[in-house]
């Protein structure tokens, strides 16, 4: 029998990151020990109302990323499963930080999977030092000026605190 070919792993891992938090690069950082190659995927997501634009989004995760070799970070506004399989990815990484975060998730994984039954939902812990940590804390956090470095990339922290005093009323 001939040997199997390598097919390199693809897996997407999606998100608004508004902003992206320390707990989301724990997520990359696990996500990369176990597949060849990772697309961080920046959502427009327009059933939210995000602090950044997704420009500024999208900006903010590059260079929160860009010393990571195996990593692109890209833009969309699709339906993830069609992205996902116009990617050629094998799975999509979901974060879970604790059980309220599940019901959620697994709603959205069994979509997913009627979508594109190819792609796997694979989910993640971020480090235990990390579970507490979401983009909306953060962001409440950073609009009261409170202190969030060390809970964001330097530059997602000097991000917020511009936007912060910006919205000072």
């Amino acid at each position: 029998m001939p040997p199997k070919k390598n097919k390199r792993k693809l897996a997407i891992y999606p998100g608004t990151f508004d902003p992206i938090t320390n707990g989301h690069i724990s997520l990359v950082d696990r996500a990369i020990h176990l597949f060849d190659n990772l697309v961080v995927a920046v959502s427009g997501n327009a059933g939210k109302a995000p602090l950044f634009t997704h420009e500024e989004r999208f900006e903010l995760v590059k260079k929160s990323l860009d010393n990571r070799k195996t990593i692109k970070v890209i833009k969309f506004d699709s339906l993830l499963a069609d992205l996902a399989q116009e990617l050629g990815a094998c799975a999509i990484i979901r974060g879970l930080r604790a059980v309220s975060d599940f019901e959620y998730e697994f709603q959205m994984a069994l979509m997913n999977r009627k979508l594109a039954r190819d792609v796997e939902t694979v989910f993640l812990m971020p480090s235990l030092s990390w579970v507490y940590l979401s983009s909306t804390i953060v962001r409440d956090v950073a609009m009261n000026h409170g202190e969030i470095r060390g809970l964001v990339p330097p530059i997602v922290a000097q991000a917020l605190m511009k936007k912060a005093n910006n919205l000072k009323v």
